[in-house]
């Protein structure tokens, strides 16, 4: 774990892509690029995340608002956590004026979910990670949050063979399930986007490179807003209001029947319904 990067402070910026357009990419890439180690024989590699949220989606509701400040919080692993050894990360995500910095604290998946569970901070834990872990404790004592949704997707990423602090991923396949809200129950779950979608996400502490940004003109590509747990939120609140609500004014919705395994949210929350 001492290798691990713990901060990271760059740019993000995302383009929705089809199969065919990553393919007209890759040669391109592929020649002023060297791929992830994690991507073994030009093979994809899994990652799983669970995204904490209030119990009125609180945090993503602002997310979606587009505020001049953001922040989430997740537990992410790569591939699916064996056991309680595995190694996890817990990720604070903020982003303020379109600059990101993620800050993450290495954990096996036991300690995480004892850390989440009651704040108990493993003996051994080396410095950096304490205060990374101080600074999730006072996300968490802002927000009462749990476990909300789970989302997986398979990556393809590159490094700039010249600039290391150029980044560039594909994610294909996201998949998200509001049930089993675990990172050790699998990496299945309901695709999110159609087969053939691709995002492109562009990691970068400066300009694009030359080459880059040319051909991304050539192709007529640009830049998209589009976050995995907002879509995520936005597809499951549609089917809720399609699955046969009974709308009661300042009350939960509930489907009818009253079946408790239905989704529920409170109207008056949404920030539309206090500005109206």
């Amino acid at each position: 774990m001492a290798n691990v990067k713990n901060a990271f402070k760059r740019y993000e910026k995302k383009f929705l892509l089809t199969e065919s357009q990553m393919n007209e990419l890759l040669p391109l890439i592929r020649e002023h690029m060297d791929p992830d180690p994690y991507c073994r024989n030009g093979e994809t590699y899994t990652i799983c995340n669970v995204y904490f949220d209030t119990e009125d989606s609180a945090i993503i509701r602002h997310s979606l608002s587009k505020p001049f400040y953001k922040e989430k919080l997740r537990m992410r692993s790569y591939g699916t956590p064996e056991d309680e050894n595995s190694i996890v990360f817990l990720e604070l995500k903020k982003k303020i004026r379109g600059e990101v910095t993620k800050r993450r604290a290495v954990l096996t998946y036991g300690q995480a979910q004892r850390f989440l569970r009651d704040r108990t901070v493993p003996a051994d834990l080396d410095y950096i990670n304490r205060q990374v872990l101080a600074e999730i404790s006072w996300f968490l004592m802002q927000y009462k949050v749990r476990p909300m949704a789970y989302i997986s997707y398979d990556r393809t990423a590159f490094f700039d063979k010249e600039d290391p602090e150029f980044r560039l991923t594909f994610d294909e396949n996201l998949r998200t399930r509001r049930k089993d809200v675990d990172l050790m129950k699998g990496n299945s779950g309901e695709l999110l986007r159609p087969q053939d979608f691709r995002l492109m996400e562009v990691k970068v502490s400066g300009a694009f490179p030359l080459w880059f940004a040319d051909r991304l003109c050539e192709m007529g590509l640009y830049t998209a807003t589009f976050s995995k747990y907002g879509a995520e939120y936005q597809k499951w609140k549609t089917d809720a209001l399609l699955s046969n609500i009974i709308y009661l004014p300042g009350r939960e919705y509930e489907t009818a029947g009253n079946r408790s395994d239905s989704p529920k949210f409170t109207f008056n929350t949404y920030p539309e319904a206090q500005n109206a």
